[in-house]
Protein backbone atom coordinates (compact mmCIF):
# COMPACT_ATOMS: atom_id res chain seq x y z
CA UNK A 1 0.00 0.00 0.00
CA UNK A 2 2.95 2.23 0.94
CA UNK A 3 6.56 2.18 0.25
CA UNK A 4 9.35 3.70 1.41
CA UNK A 5 11.18 6.96 -0.03
CA UNK A 6 14.47 7.82 1.18
CA UNK A 7 15.83 11.08 1.97
CA UNK A 8 19.78 11.40 1.62
CA UNK A 9 19.73 11.45 5.53
CA UNK A 10 17.55 7.74 5.69
CA UNK A 11 19.56 6.55 3.04
CA UNK A 12 22.80 6.75 4.84
CA UNK A 13 21.25 5.93 8.36
CA UNK A 14 19.98 3.01 6.35
CA UNK A 15 23.36 1.92 5.57
CA UNK A 16 25.13 2.26 9.30
CA UNK A 17 26.71 -0.82 10.46
CA UNK A 18 27.52 -1.84 7.01
CA UNK A 19 30.94 -1.94 5.44
CA UNK A 20 31.07 0.73 3.05
CA UNK A 21 33.22 -1.06 0.14
CA UNK A 22 31.21 -3.72 0.54
CA UNK A 23 28.17 -2.49 -0.56
CA UNK A 24 30.10 -0.50 -3.70
CA UNK A 25 31.05 -3.57 -4.48
CA UNK A 26 27.25 -4.92 -4.45
CA UNK A 27 25.79 -1.75 -5.72
CA UNK A 28 28.11 -1.41 -8.75
CA UNK A 29 27.75 -5.13 -9.54
CA UNK A 30 23.94 -4.69 -9.75
CA UNK A 31 24.42 -1.34 -11.80
CA UNK A 32 26.57 -3.35 -13.97
CA UNK A 33 23.73 -6.01 -13.76
CA UNK A 34 20.78 -4.00 -15.09
CA UNK A 35 22.66 -2.16 -17.66
CA UNK A 36 24.21 -5.08 -19.56
CA UNK A 37 20.37 -6.56 -19.18
CA UNK A 38 18.77 -2.94 -20.56
CA UNK A 39 21.31 -2.67 -23.41
CA UNK A 40 22.59 -6.20 -24.32
CA UNK A 41 24.17 -5.24 -27.75
CA UNK A 42 26.05 -1.81 -26.33
CA UNK A 43 29.66 -2.00 -26.56
CA UNK A 44 31.29 1.58 -25.50
CA UNK A 45 30.00 2.95 -22.15
CA UNK A 46 30.96 6.29 -21.04
CA UNK A 47 31.26 6.15 -16.87
CA UNK A 48 31.30 9.66 -15.78
CA UNK A 49 32.28 9.07 -12.19
CA UNK A 50 32.54 12.30 -9.10
CA UNK A 51 34.48 11.42 -6.01
CA UNK A 52 32.56 9.90 -3.53
CA UNK A 53 30.55 7.14 -3.11
CA UNK A 54 28.32 7.47 -6.52
CA UNK A 55 31.62 7.54 -7.99
CA UNK A 56 33.10 4.15 -6.67
CA UNK A 57 29.90 2.68 -7.30
CA UNK A 58 30.54 3.80 -10.74
CA UNK A 59 34.26 2.61 -11.16
CA UNK A 60 33.17 -1.06 -10.09
CA UNK A 61 30.34 -1.30 -12.27
CA UNK A 62 33.04 -0.17 -15.58
CA UNK A 63 34.85 -2.89 -14.03
CA UNK A 64 32.96 -5.33 -14.20
CA UNK A 65 31.62 -4.17 -17.73
CA UNK A 66 34.70 -4.52 -18.99
CA UNK A 67 35.55 -8.29 -17.15
CA UNK A 68 31.93 -8.81 -19.71
CA UNK A 69 34.11 -7.73 -22.75
CA UNK A 70 32.89 -4.77 -23.33
CA UNK A 71 34.66 -1.30 -23.61
CA UNK A 72 33.96 0.65 -20.36
CA UNK A 73 36.15 3.88 -19.55
CA UNK A 74 35.72 6.48 -16.82
CA UNK A 75 35.59 9.75 -18.64
CA UNK A 76 33.78 13.25 -19.55
CA UNK A 77 34.32 12.47 -23.33
CA UNK A 78 30.90 10.61 -23.83
CA UNK A 79 29.56 11.70 -27.68
CA UNK A 80 31.29 8.56 -29.49
CA UNK A 81 29.60 5.90 -26.40
CA UNK A 82 26.51 3.43 -26.61
CA UNK A 83 25.64 4.59 -23.10
CA UNK A 84 26.70 6.90 -20.82
CA UNK A 85 26.95 6.08 -17.07
CA UNK A 86 26.49 8.83 -15.03
CA UNK A 87 28.27 8.18 -11.53
CA UNK A 88 28.74 12.19 -10.74
CA UNK A 89 26.88 13.03 -7.79
CA UNK A 90 24.63 10.78 -5.37
CA UNK A 91 22.36 11.65 -2.90
CA UNK A 92 23.94 13.75 -0.88
CA UNK A 93 24.12 16.13 -3.72
CA UNK A 94 21.98 19.76 -2.71
CA UNK A 95 21.70 23.04 -4.52
CA UNK A 96 22.90 23.74 -7.81
CA UNK A 97 26.33 22.23 -9.44
CA UNK A 98 29.81 24.35 -10.07
CA UNK A 99 30.33 25.05 -13.13
CA UNK A 100 32.88 22.40 -14.00
CA UNK A 101 30.21 20.20 -13.06
CA UNK A 102 27.77 22.08 -14.60
CA UNK A 103 29.26 21.63 -17.95
CA UNK A 104 29.84 18.07 -18.15
CA UNK A 105 26.00 17.42 -17.02
CA UNK A 106 25.46 19.91 -20.18
CA UNK A 107 27.69 17.94 -22.53
CA UNK A 108 25.88 14.38 -21.05
CA UNK A 109 22.94 16.12 -22.13
CA UNK A 110 23.78 17.11 -25.00
CA UNK A 111 25.27 13.69 -26.06
CA UNK A 112 23.49 11.15 -28.29
CA UNK A 113 23.68 7.47 -26.09
CA UNK A 114 20.62 6.91 -23.45
CA UNK A 115 21.83 7.97 -19.75
CA UNK A 116 21.92 5.48 -16.90
CA UNK A 117 21.83 7.11 -13.68
CA UNK A 118 23.39 5.57 -10.77
CA UNK A 119 20.90 6.55 -7.31
CA UNK A 120 19.83 9.87 -8.24
CA UNK A 121 20.85 11.81 -11.82
CA UNK A 122 23.06 14.26 -11.30
CA UNK A 123 21.90 17.80 -10.35
CA UNK A 124 18.58 16.27 -8.56
CA UNK A 125 18.04 16.54 -4.69
CA UNK A 126 17.62 13.05 -3.66
CA UNK A 127 15.78 14.63 -0.89
CA UNK A 128 13.92 16.69 -2.36
CA UNK A 129 13.46 16.64 -6.16
CA UNK A 130 14.37 20.44 -6.24
CA UNK A 131 16.79 21.14 -8.87
CA UNK A 132 18.66 24.09 -8.40
CA UNK A 133 20.59 24.09 -12.15
CA UNK A 134 22.05 21.73 -14.13
CA UNK A 135 20.84 17.93 -14.31
CA UNK A 136 21.10 14.68 -16.49
CA UNK A 137 17.97 13.53 -17.43
CA UNK A 138 18.09 10.15 -17.94
CA UNK A 139 16.43 7.13 -19.58
CA UNK A 140 17.39 4.80 -16.45
CA UNK A 141 17.77 5.65 -12.85
CA UNK A 142 19.37 2.33 -10.87
CA UNK A 143 18.57 3.18 -7.32
CA UNK A 144 19.84 0.95 -4.42
CA UNK A 145 17.86 -0.12 -1.55
CA UNK A 146 14.81 1.86 -1.87
CA UNK A 147 13.45 4.90 -4.27
CA UNK A 148 14.77 8.24 -2.93
CA UNK A 149 12.21 11.34 -2.89
CA UNK A 150 13.36 12.89 -5.39
CA UNK A 151 13.16 10.02 -7.88
CA UNK A 152 9.34 10.55 -7.21
CA UNK A 153 8.49 14.66 -6.75
CA UNK A 154 9.17 16.96 -9.92
CA UNK A 155 11.13 18.28 -10.53
CA UNK A 156 13.36 15.02 -10.14
CA UNK A 157 10.79 12.89 -11.07
CA UNK A 158 11.42 14.23 -15.15
CA UNK A 159 14.85 13.78 -14.85
CA UNK A 160 14.78 10.33 -13.55
CA UNK A 161 13.15 8.37 -16.15
CA UNK A 162 12.61 4.61 -15.33
CA UNK A 163 13.68 3.52 -12.06
CA UNK A 164 14.86 0.37 -11.10
CA UNK A 165 15.59 -0.57 -7.53
CA UNK A 166 18.38 -2.83 -7.11
CA UNK A 167 19.06 -4.70 -3.75
CA UNK A 168 21.99 -4.09 -2.12
CA UNK A 169 21.29 -6.55 1.15
CA UNK A 170 20.18 -3.64 3.40
CA UNK A 171 17.36 -4.12 5.49
CA UNK A 172 13.90 -1.64 5.70
CA UNK A 173 13.80 1.37 7.01
CA UNK A 174 11.15 3.58 8.11
CA UNK A 175 10.85 6.81 6.45
CA UNK A 176 9.28 9.88 6.72
CA UNK A 177 7.88 9.83 3.33
CA UNK A 178 5.99 7.46 1.35
CA UNK A 179 5.00 6.28 -2.02
CA UNK A 180 1.19 5.17 -2.70
CA UNK A 181 0.94 1.79 -5.01
CA UNK A 182 -2.14 0.56 -6.31
CA UNK A 183 -2.67 -1.49 -3.16
CA UNK A 184 -3.93 1.35 -1.45
CA UNK A 185 -7.66 0.76 -3.10
CA UNK A 186 -8.28 -2.49 -0.38
CA UNK A 187 -8.85 0.71 1.65
CA UNK A 188 -12.08 1.54 -0.54
CA UNK A 189 -15.10 -0.50 1.33
CA UNK A 190 -17.11 -1.99 -1.50
CA UNK A 191 -21.50 -1.60 -1.00
CA UNK A 192 -22.51 -4.42 1.45
CA UNK A 193 -25.57 -6.47 1.25
CA UNK A 194 -27.09 -4.17 3.98
CA UNK A 195 -25.96 -1.13 2.86
CA UNK A 196 -28.91 1.90 1.69
CA UNK A 197 -27.84 4.52 -1.09
CA UNK A 198 -26.86 7.06 1.74
CA UNK A 199 -24.61 4.22 3.85
CA UNK A 200 -22.63 3.41 0.90
CA UNK A 201 -21.92 7.07 0.48
CA UNK A 202 -23.56 9.88 0.45
CA UNK A 203 -22.01 13.22 -1.75
CA UNK A 204 -22.96 16.38 -2.52
CA UNK A 205 -21.52 18.41 -5.40
CA UNK A 206 -21.68 22.27 -5.14
CA UNK A 207 -20.97 24.38 -7.52
CA UNK A 208 -22.13 24.69 -11.62
CA UNK A 209 -22.06 28.56 -11.89
CA UNK A 210 -23.86 29.44 -15.71
CA UNK A 211 -20.79 28.65 -18.21
CA UNK A 212 -18.98 26.20 -15.71
CA UNK A 213 -21.73 23.49 -14.94
CA UNK A 214 -19.58 21.05 -16.63
CA UNK A 215 -17.18 20.74 -13.65
CA UNK A 216 -20.09 19.86 -11.57
CA UNK A 217 -21.60 17.24 -14.13
CA UNK A 218 -18.26 15.90 -14.19
CA UNK A 219 -17.66 15.35 -10.45
CA UNK A 220 -20.66 14.03 -9.60
CA UNK A 221 -20.76 11.03 -12.32
CA UNK A 222 -17.55 10.43 -11.18
CA UNK A 223 -18.49 10.45 -6.92
CA UNK A 224 -21.58 7.94 -8.53
CA UNK A 225 -18.77 5.41 -10.57
CA UNK A 226 -16.20 6.12 -7.57
CA UNK A 227 -19.45 3.75 -6.14
CA UNK A 228 -20.72 6.50 -3.76
CA UNK A 229 -24.62 5.68 -3.52
CA UNK A 230 -26.24 9.17 -3.56
CA UNK A 231 -25.01 12.24 -4.82
CA UNK A 232 -26.97 15.42 -5.25
CA UNK A 233 -25.77 18.57 -6.64
CA UNK A 234 -26.26 22.39 -5.60
CA UNK A 235 -25.76 24.92 -8.53
CA UNK A 236 -27.08 28.52 -8.83
CA UNK A 237 -30.69 28.84 -10.01
CA UNK A 238 -29.81 29.84 -13.26
CA UNK A 239 -27.93 26.42 -14.31
CA UNK A 240 -30.82 24.50 -13.03
CA UNK A 241 -32.66 23.85 -16.37
CA UNK A 242 -28.39 22.65 -17.70
CA UNK A 243 -28.31 20.04 -15.03
CA UNK A 244 -31.68 18.71 -15.14
CA UNK A 245 -31.23 18.12 -18.46
CA UNK A 246 -27.90 16.44 -18.60
CA UNK A 247 -27.75 14.37 -15.23
CA UNK A 248 -29.70 11.66 -14.77
CA UNK A 249 -28.71 9.80 -11.37
CA UNK A 250 -28.24 12.87 -8.88
CA UNK A 251 -30.77 15.16 -6.67
CA UNK A 252 -30.60 18.35 -8.16
CA UNK A 253 -31.43 21.61 -6.12
CA UNK A 254 -30.23 25.28 -6.23
CA UNK A 255 -27.57 26.97 -3.79
CA UNK A 256 -30.66 28.17 -1.74
CA UNK A 257 -31.05 24.88 -0.80
CA UNK A 258 -28.07 23.78 -0.52
CA UNK A 259 -27.48 23.67 3.07
CA UNK A 260 -30.68 21.46 3.32
CA UNK A 261 -29.18 19.47 1.02
CA UNK A 262 -26.11 18.64 2.59
CA UNK A 263 -27.89 17.14 5.68
CA UNK A 264 -28.11 14.15 4.09
CA UNK A 265 -25.16 13.93 2.61
CA UNK A 266 -21.52 12.35 4.26
CA UNK A 267 -18.93 14.37 2.04
CA UNK A 268 -19.73 17.94 0.24
CA UNK A 269 -17.48 18.71 -2.23
CA UNK A 270 -17.31 22.87 -3.10
CA UNK A 271 -15.72 24.27 -6.24
CA UNK A 272 -16.32 22.74 -9.18
CA UNK A 273 -17.62 25.68 -11.51
CA UNK A 274 -18.22 27.39 -8.13
CA UNK A 275 -17.49 30.15 -9.58
CA UNK A 276 -15.56 33.40 -7.78
CA UNK A 277 -18.52 35.99 -7.17
CA UNK A 278 -20.52 37.35 -3.81
CA UNK A 279 -23.38 34.60 -4.34
CA UNK A 280 -20.35 31.68 -4.56
CA UNK A 281 -18.11 32.81 -1.50
CA UNK A 282 -21.23 32.90 0.50
CA UNK A 283 -22.53 29.47 -0.34
CA UNK A 284 -19.00 28.23 0.30
CA UNK A 285 -19.26 29.50 4.04
CA UNK A 286 -22.87 28.26 4.57
CA UNK A 287 -21.50 24.81 3.74
CA UNK A 288 -18.11 24.75 5.44
CA UNK A 289 -20.73 26.06 8.74
CA UNK A 290 -23.17 23.47 7.88
CA UNK A 291 -21.84 20.99 10.01
CA UNK A 292 -19.20 18.07 10.85
CA UNK A 293 -19.15 16.67 6.94
CA UNK A 294 -16.08 15.48 5.37
CA UNK A 295 -15.00 18.19 2.83
CA UNK A 296 -12.99 18.15 -0.62
CA UNK A 297 -12.50 22.08 -1.47
CA UNK A 298 -11.34 22.11 -5.14
CA UNK A 299 -11.04 25.17 -7.86
CA UNK A 300 -12.95 28.22 -7.15
CA UNK A 301 -14.00 27.30 -3.40
CA UNK A 302 -9.91 27.81 -3.29
CA UNK A 303 -10.30 31.59 -4.16
CA UNK A 304 -9.62 33.32 -1.21
CA UNK A 305 -9.73 30.91 0.97
CA UNK A 306 -8.90 31.40 5.03
CA UNK A 307 -7.96 28.79 7.11
CA UNK A 308 -11.17 27.80 9.65
CA UNK A 309 -11.75 25.68 12.39
CA UNK A 310 -12.94 22.82 9.34
CA UNK A 311 -9.34 22.13 8.77
CA UNK A 312 -9.31 18.42 10.69
CA UNK A 313 -12.25 17.18 8.30
CA UNK A 314 -10.73 18.74 5.08
CA UNK A 315 -8.70 18.15 1.66
CA UNK A 316 -7.65 21.37 -0.12
CA UNK A 317 -7.02 19.97 -3.96
CA UNK A 318 -5.11 23.11 -5.46
CA UNK A 319 -3.45 22.98 -8.52
CA UNK A 320 0.39 24.52 -8.29
CA UNK A 321 -1.39 28.05 -9.77
CA UNK A 322 -3.99 27.72 -6.68
CA UNK A 323 -1.58 26.87 -3.95
CA UNK A 324 0.44 29.60 -5.02
CA UNK A 325 -2.12 32.01 -4.52
CA UNK A 326 -2.51 30.47 -1.24
CA UNK A 327 0.32 30.81 0.03
CA UNK A 328 1.30 34.00 -1.08
CA UNK A 329 4.39 32.58 -3.68
CA UNK A 330 3.98 32.18 -7.45
CA UNK A 331 3.14 28.83 -9.33
CA UNK A 332 7.07 28.85 -10.38
CA UNK A 333 8.21 28.77 -7.12
CA UNK A 334 5.79 25.82 -6.05
CA UNK A 335 6.56 23.93 -9.03
CA UNK A 336 10.18 24.40 -8.26
CA UNK A 337 9.68 23.29 -4.43
CA UNK A 338 6.60 21.14 -4.80
CA UNK A 339 7.36 18.91 -1.42
CA UNK A 340 8.11 22.17 0.49
CA UNK A 341 4.80 24.08 -0.93
CA UNK A 342 2.90 20.48 -0.19
CA UNK A 343 3.74 20.55 3.52
CA UNK A 344 3.51 24.19 4.01
CA UNK A 345 -0.08 24.41 2.20
CA UNK A 346 -1.11 21.54 5.01
CA UNK A 347 0.36 23.58 8.25
CA UNK A 348 -1.28 26.92 7.11
CA UNK A 349 -5.02 25.19 6.78
CA UNK A 350 -4.54 22.76 9.31
CA UNK A 351 -5.54 20.22 7.00
CA UNK A 352 -4.92 17.69 4.49
CA UNK A 353 -3.69 19.18 1.04
CA UNK A 354 -3.38 17.06 -2.11
CA UNK A 355 -1.26 19.21 -4.93
CA UNK A 356 -2.16 17.90 -8.34
CA UNK A 357 0.50 16.82 -10.81
CA UNK A 358 2.15 14.27 -12.58
CA UNK A 359 3.78 13.46 -8.67
CA UNK A 360 -0.14 14.04 -6.65
CA UNK A 361 1.67 15.27 -2.98
CA UNK A 362 -0.83 14.64 -0.35
CA UNK A 363 0.31 16.28 2.78
CA UNK A 364 -1.48 16.73 6.39
CA UNK A 365 0.22 18.68 9.13
CA UNK A 366 2.67 16.44 11.32
CA UNK A 367 3.46 13.98 9.02
CA UNK A 368 5.65 12.84 6.25
CA UNK A 369 3.97 13.17 2.52
CA UNK A 370 2.05 10.27 0.50
CA UNK A 371 2.92 10.59 -3.16
CA UNK A 372 0.93 9.29 -5.94
CA UNK A 373 2.74 9.27 -9.30
CA UNK A 374 0.53 9.29 -12.49
CA UNK A 375 2.32 8.26 -15.26
CA UNK A 376 -0.54 9.25 -17.05
CA UNK A 377 0.12 12.24 -19.37
CA UNK A 378 -3.64 12.30 -20.73
CA UNK A 379 -4.61 13.27 -17.40
CA UNK A 380 -3.47 17.01 -18.78
CA UNK A 381 -6.77 17.51 -19.77
CA UNK A 382 -9.57 20.23 -18.95
CA UNK A 383 -12.08 18.66 -16.66
CA UNK A 384 -9.82 15.68 -14.66
CA UNK A 385 -9.35 17.42 -11.65
CA UNK A 386 -13.09 17.96 -11.32
CA UNK A 387 -13.08 14.12 -11.89
CA UNK A 388 -10.15 13.99 -9.39
CA UNK A 389 -12.86 15.73 -6.39
CA UNK A 390 -15.77 13.17 -7.31
CA UNK A 391 -13.59 10.45 -6.23
CA UNK A 392 -12.41 11.63 -3.14
CA UNK A 393 -15.62 13.27 -1.97
CA UNK A 394 -16.95 9.49 -2.63
CA UNK A 395 -14.32 7.95 -0.92
CA UNK A 396 -14.10 10.15 2.26
CA UNK A 397 -18.43 9.80 2.20
CA UNK A 398 -17.45 5.71 2.61
CA UNK A 399 -15.20 7.24 5.96
CA UNK A 400 -12.19 6.65 4.85
CA UNK A 401 -9.80 9.01 6.74
CA UNK A 402 -8.93 12.41 4.90
CA UNK A 403 -5.24 11.65 4.25
CA UNK A 404 -5.33 7.84 3.07
CA UNK A 405 -8.94 9.00 0.94
CA UNK A 406 -7.19 11.83 -0.60
CA UNK A 407 -3.82 8.79 -1.60
CA UNK A 408 -6.47 6.22 -2.88
CA UNK A 409 -8.73 8.84 -5.23
CA UNK A 410 -5.28 9.97 -6.40
CA UNK A 411 -4.31 6.48 -7.51
CA UNK A 412 -7.68 5.73 -8.96
CA UNK A 413 -7.67 8.56 -10.52
CA UNK A 414 -4.36 7.57 -12.38
CA UNK A 415 -5.19 4.16 -13.04
CA UNK A 416 -8.38 4.63 -14.87
CA UNK A 417 -6.66 7.46 -16.94
CA UNK A 418 -3.85 4.49 -17.41
CA UNK A 419 -6.06 2.56 -18.90
CA UNK A 420 -7.06 4.28 -21.68
CA UNK A 421 -4.90 5.48 -24.63
CA UNK A 422 -3.14 8.89 -23.31
CA UNK A 423 -4.04 10.82 -26.52
CA UNK A 424 -7.56 11.97 -27.27
CA UNK A 425 -8.38 11.61 -22.95
CA UNK A 426 -11.37 13.01 -21.84
CA UNK A 427 -12.42 13.70 -18.61
CA UNK A 428 -15.28 11.76 -19.34
CA UNK A 429 -13.62 8.69 -20.57
CA UNK A 430 -11.58 8.75 -16.83
CA UNK A 431 -15.13 8.89 -14.75
CA UNK A 432 -16.01 5.83 -17.12
CA UNK A 433 -13.34 3.80 -16.82
CA UNK A 434 -13.51 3.96 -13.13
CA UNK A 435 -15.28 0.92 -12.00
CA UNK A 436 -13.02 -1.24 -13.52
CA UNK A 437 -9.83 0.24 -11.61
CA UNK A 438 -12.10 -0.35 -8.43
CA UNK A 439 -13.51 -4.26 -9.35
Amino acid sequence: MLEPLYTAAEARAAEEGHDVEQLMERAGAALAREVLERYPDARRFAVVCGGGSNGGDGRIAARILREAGRDAVETTAVEQADVIVDALFGTGFHGEPREEAAATIARINAAPAPVVAVDVPSGVDASTGEVAGEAVHAELTVTFHGRKVGLAVAPGLFHAGEVVVADIGLAEYETEHRLVTPAVLALVPPKRPEDSKYTAGSVLVAGGAPGLTGAARLAATAAFRADAGYVAVAVPEQSLAVVEATLLEPVKVTWEHAVDAAAKARALAIGPGLGRDAAAARIREQLLGAGDHALVLDADALHGLEPGDWGPRAVLTPHAGELARLLGEDSAWVGAHRLEAALRGAERFGCVCLLKGADTIVAAPGQGVLVAVADAPGLASAGTGDVLTGILAAFLAKGIEPRLAAAAAATAHALAARSLPQRGLRASDVVDALPGVLS
